[in-house]
């Protein structure tokens, strides 16, 4: 076997293109949150617990890629800029459902724009057809590995 045959070929690595357009959306969107003095996970935080309010900590965690710890330090941190509330006891085993405050709306309600504007600009030479493909392709992908 060829040095070729088994190796990557960056040009033609879709994994390899896959991270490449990651890290540009991930540079992208920082760019247009640090002005509102938030990061990603912030933003992603934010975002799960207006569709999913009253998430536990560890259910936020895995919804934003970030370790349990992690996410308990964000929610602190959170709960103090007085965006998030936190129950003071569960009200089923140990999980502390947190929910949205109006000032944590209204960060998302600025942050979402923002990360819209990104997506908009990504997409913009898609068509509508292409994005449906694109979505469909990404989502067969995450489930093969996972399945995997």
């Amino acid at each position: 076997m060829t040095q070729d045959e088994a190796g990557v070929h960056l040009e033609t690595s879709l994994g390899y293109l896959l991270k490449e357009a990651a890290s540009a959306l991930r540079l992208s969107m920082e760019e247009v949150l640090r002005p509102l003095d938030m990061t990603i996970t912030h933003y992603s935080c934010l975002e799960l617990l207006a569709q999913r309010p009253g998430l536990s900590n560890s259910e936020l965690a895995r919804g934003t890629f970030v370790t349990r710890q992690s996410m308990n330090v964000l929610l602190q941190s959170l709960e103090r800029a007085g965006q998030v509330t936190r129950a003071t006891e569960a009200p089923a085993g140990r999980a502390l459902p947190t929910e949205l405050t109006s000032a944590g709306r209204e960060k998302l309600a600025a942050a979402s724009a923002a990360v819209r504007s990104v997506e908009v600009r990504m997409l913009g030479e898609l068509s509508a057809d292409d994005q449906a493909t694109a979505r469909r392709l990404l989502r067969a992908m995450v489930g093969s590995l996972r399945d995997a």
